[in-house]
């Protein structure tokens, strides 16, 4: 083996033939092309003596900067119009909030009127009942009832007249006498003097003036004493309205057929004949 066998070597691979010619051909071309150019340039060295006009912008950029202007106002109008309706909408939010308190005020008005209106119809109803009531019981009263002493029959007898005297002494003069004295003050539910009064009060108090303790209300004084006829009373005694024991209204009895009582808060504390209003029972406490 040679010694230079291990050696590569340094010439260049061979090219194509077919590469060599497209390069020769490419080559060739460019060079005719330049060649015809040089011929043709002298004479078409001319001097440019055309004035090319260029297209302006003016007038189209004028026109969008317009349409922008616009746009602008277009938008600004927009948010003003929408800030007004915004205002509008909270304006009515509150009146219409404004509306419902008063409404929901008026309604509560009207009903404690209304509340007021009854309780006002109830109780003239319940004084309407009452003096039915106190009508209808006449025609439960018993007959007076016939006397051997044509003198005791007198006694008992209603007077429509006021009496003058009650004939009455001791502790039954002082009951009478408290009780007239208090004719011409006023009628208060649960009043208990000394210048307003119920039925009940007035009665309490007329008998606490000689030491005497009654029960407060009229259905207990109606049994507080024993029950005596409308034909045989004595000054002092109790008279009641309704039934014993649920008695609505009391009365003392203070001679000649007349009461002393706390009527209602029309009349206040009056003297009236049994005719007036007669009652319904009496009970005898001295």
């Amino acid at each position: 083996m040679s010694h230079t066998a291990h050696i590569p070597s340094h010439r260049k691979p061979r090219r194509r033939a077919s590469k060599s010619a497209l390069r020769a051909g490419v080559a060739g071309g460019v060079l005719s092309t330049v060649a015809v150019a040089g011929a043709a340039g002298p004479a078409q060295a001319e001097p440019v003596t055309q004035t090319i006009e260029m297209p302006t912008i003016t007038s189209g950029l004028a026109t969008a900067v317009a349409a922008s202007a616009q746009a602008t106002q277009q938008v600004a109008l927009d948010l003003e119009a929408q800030a007004h309706e915004d205002a509008a909408a909270q304006d009515a939010a509150k009146a219409a909030k404004k509306a419902k308190a008063e409404a929901v005020r008026k309604a509560e008005a009207e009903k404690k009127a209304e509340a007021a209106a009854k309780a006002k119809a109830e109780a003239e109803a319940k004084e309407r009942a009452e003096r039915a009531s106190r009508t209808a019981a006449r025609t439960t009263l018993s007959a007076p009832s016939s006397s051997s002493s044509g003198s005791s029959a007198t006694a008992s007898a209603p007077s429509s007249a006021p009496s003058t005297s009650s004939n009455a002494t001791g502790s039954a003069a002082s009951i009478v006498a408290f009780a007239k004295a208090q004719v011409g003050d006023a009628y208060v539910s649960g009043g208990t003097g000394p210048n307003a009064w119920d039925c009940s009060g007035l009665v309490q108090a007329a008998y606490r003036s000689v030491g005497i303790d009654l029960p407060r209300v009229s259905q207990a004084q109606s049994t507080a004493g024993t029950q005596v006829s409308l034909s045989n009373l004595q000054p002092g005694d109790i008279l009641y309205w309704g039934a014993a024991g649920s008695a609505y209204h009391v009365a003392i009895y203070v001679g000649g057929g007349q009461f002393v009582g706390a009527q209602n808060s029309s009349t206040g504390t009056v003297q009236r004949s049994m005719d007036y209003d007669r009652p319904t029972g009496a009970v005898r406490v001295l």
